[in-house]
């Protein structure tokens, strides 16, 4: 891509599809081309930006990157069709006027190298003008023109005719007036089918909704494409999409027939009957096929996304000492204690089902001993009986009992990281740590786990698993960089996420860490090897040091404008741990006596609610939620019971709420509010504390129905 179009043509098609000011897009560009992360722009590049949020500078890159990927095949093409000596003005023109891949490829498929098809095995015959006779459509007496091309390979007339079509079927396929014709067509008014392949009634009895299915393509919703293609994929559903093909052929005539009726218009419209269906349709029908698949990957993915983030950023506990139990019967419960820090202290077996005595003797004493601030238990099996059991103890003090998901602990325990962690552990007591250290900060535990086995996601194996890869890593590098990072607690799963370190400078911070002692200042690492400028200025505001001799340190406010406090509090006859503690200093501060060229006001304010909170936590305060005590198996539950609940996963089509009875009940879409609800996001969010109503328990095939209409 040469400078003049990377520089001005595309970053101006970008601010034209988003809808944004050129300035906001081409200084994006520029800060990302330079290395920039999206979150570090988002937070200390407001001026440069206009203050674009993360989702806008998101959508830049993704947009950009796309766009230089159009203009890279465009040269392809170009180059190709130049070196074939067939590139005209006019098709040049056209070539670079193109917007999408889809008008590039129409544009370059008559010049495109061919396999043998039919048409060229024709044209090799010698057929091509009699193709060019017929096209023009004005011959009639057209087998005695026919007969003038029989030769060894064509031997009677109408082997010389179906040559003929054949090569005008092709010239019709790749004419892009007509793919665009039927692409509209296809656009408005394709319904995708589906049926039963034969035999498959039983096996694929869970898709028998879709056995003998249509619907408009343009308004099935993801969910339910999904659940199709995967119908598909597994044998059992048979699908295609296409509009009406009268329609279709209606659209072609109308183009390729010529007015008045000839011998030979009659075979120009045998040859658009046939390149519809042979060659047009059959394209089309997956590029739609794509595109559907595409779309609907890109909703699912959305609402994952939205759920992950909405889980990473849950209420923490914070640094307390906690005992963390990992339900089970036979096998008895994993109990650990670990301290402040997440830190395992021990660990034991209590089994409350047979040896209740026992196990009550066991916990009492080990909430004494390490002065336990807190419990928690994983909601899997037993998590409801091991609940009522700890909840009927005295400690001789209040101690909060909290319950966390086990979604994903059992593949945390037998982790890579599991084990690098805790190489003289098993995996249960690995588990029941993870439990505990979920409690206490569920960002630095969670980002340990593949998003995909967290159980926030809808069809997570039926979409592009790149792009999911992709926007999930870009959710957790946001979570991680919004809330900050402990740099002397943090592990070098966590330190990945921060902007401008990746997996190797997380570990070289860790291995300097271990040598050198915790971190005194945000300066010392420049120490780190391989940690350069850029990496520092990168993540240097996004990590903390907690008890750091300077204040600042332990701030989201960045070393680049540590210079810009100073100042301040040199103007107040201050020191700047003063500004901190002191309102009444803070005050008096006049943000537009500090604006510069490269500081506005956005920057300055931002520092200032800093100052007033530094290095505060985004996430919201945890509070203690129980369970109804009426219910703890799904045999337990009546209709029309009123219970609490927590929301574990919102979907297309609904929300799944956790009752306390091992097996989530779903609140249908429909069933979400009084009104009128088209996304159930804008209701329901993960981790919410909602109230639900039992509308029906289906205990063969495990479904529980309920609704928020209360």
């Amino acid at each position: 891509m040469n400078a003049v179009s990377e520089q001005g043509r595309i970053p101006s098609r970008v601010a034209e599809i988003l809808n944004l000011n050129h300035r906001q897009v081409t200084n994006t560009i520029q800060l990302l081309n330079d290395g920039a992360t999206v979150p570090f722009i988002a937070r200390y590049r407001k001026e440069a930006t206009s203050q674009l949020d993360e989702v806008q500078i998101g959508a830049i890159k993704d947009t950009y990157e796309k766009l230089l990927e159009l203009d890279k095949r465009r040269e392809a093409i170009l180059k190709s069709i130049d070196e074939q000596g067939k590139l005209t003005a006019d098709l040049r023109q056209k070539i670079e006027g193109a917007s999408s891949m889809n008008d590039l490829e129409d544009l370059y498929l008559p010049y495109k190298p061919k396999r043998k098809t039919r048409a060229t095995i024709a044209i090799e015959k010698g057929l091509e003008p009699l193709a060019n006779l017929l096209f023009s459509q004005r011959e009639n007496a057209i087998e005695r023109k026919a007969a003038a091309y029989l030769n060894d390979q064509v031997i009677t007339v109408n082997d010389a005719l179906q040559g003929a079509r054949d090569i005008m079927a092709e010239w019709i396929s790749e004419n892009a007036d007509a793919r665009q014709r039927i692409r509209n067509l296809f656009e408005r008014e394709a319904i995708l089918k589906s049926t039963v392949k034969k035999g498959k009634d039983t096996e694929g009895l869970k898709y028998k909704d879709y056995f003998n299915f249509a619907e408009p393509l343009r308004r099935i919703p993801s969910h339910r494409l999904l659940a199709i293609r995967r119908g598909e994929a597994e044998g059992i559903l048979a699908v295609s999409i296409s509009p009406d093909e009268d329609a279709a052929l209606e659209r072609l005539d109308r183009q390729f027939l010529r007015y008045g009726s000839s011998e030979s218009t009659d075979q120009v419209a045998l040859a658009i009957k046939d390149s519809y269906k042979r060659l047009i349709k059959p394209s089309i029908e997956t590029e739609f096929d794509n595109a559907s698949k595409q779309k609907a990957d890109q909703e699912a993915i959305k609402i994952f996304a939205d759920n992950l983030r909405q889980l990473l950023l849950a209420p923490p506990l914070g640094q307390k000492r906690v005992l963390a139990i990992d339900p089970g019967f036979r096998t008895g419960c994993k109990v650990v204690c670990l301290d402040a820090q997440g830190n395992l202290a021990t660990n034991d077996v209590i089994y409350p089902d047979s040896r209740r005595e026992q196990a009550a003797q066991t916990v009492l004493k080990l909430v004494a001993q390490f002065q336990i601030e807190a419990i928690t238990i994983g909601n899997g099996t037993a998590g409801r009986e091991t609940e009522a059991f700890i909840r009927s103890l005295n400690f001789g003090k209040t101690v909060p009992v909290f319950m966390v998901s086990e979604q994903g602990a059992s593949i945390y325990s037998a982790s890579e990281v599991a084990r690098q962690e805790f190489p003289d552990q098993d995996v249960t007591v690995r588990g029941a740590i993870s439990i505990g250290r979920r409690l206490m900060d569920p960002l630095a535990e969670l980002v340990k786990i593949d998003p995909k086995s967290i159980g926030v996601g809808q069809y997570q194996h039926d979409v592009d698993q790149q792009d999911l890869k992709n926007s999930l890593d870009r959710v957790v590098e946001s979570c991680v960089n919004q809330v900050g990072v402990s740099l002397n607690t943090a592990s070098s799963h966590l330190l990945r996420y921060v902007s401008g370190l990746g997996p190797q400078l997380a570990q070289n911070i860790v291995t300097f860490r271990a040598q050198n002692g915790p971190f005194q200042s945000r300066d010392q690492l420049k120490k780190v090897p391989r940690l350069g400028a850029k990496a520092f200025e990168q993540s240097a505001g996004f990590l903390r040091i907690d008890q750091a001799k300077n204040p600042l340190d332990n701030s989201a406010v960045h070393p680049e404008s540590y210079p810009i406090v100073e100042r301040m509090a040199r103007d107040l006859a201050c020191t700047v741990t003063d500004l901190i503690k002191k309102p009444e200093l803070r005050k008096q501060i006049k943000p537009e006596s500090y604006v510069t060229e490269t500081v506005g006001l956005p920057t300055l304010r931002d520092i200032l609610a800093e100052l007033e909170k530094p290095g505060r936590d985004p996430r919201e305060s945890l509070t203690v939620f129980e369970y109804d005590d009426r219910v703890r198996k799904p045999e337990d539950l009546q209709e029309g019971m009123l219970l609490p609940g927590v929301v574990t996963n919102v979907t297309a089509f609904g929300a799944f709420v956790d009752i306390g009875v091992k097996q989530d009940g779903l609140v249908h879409i429909s069933q979400l509010s009084n009104q009128y609800v088209s996304d159930p996001r804008q209701v329901v969010s993960v981790h919410q504390k909602v109230k639900v109503k039992v509308l029906e328990v289906d205990l063969q095939r495990k479904r529980i129905a309920l609704t928020m209409k209360i």
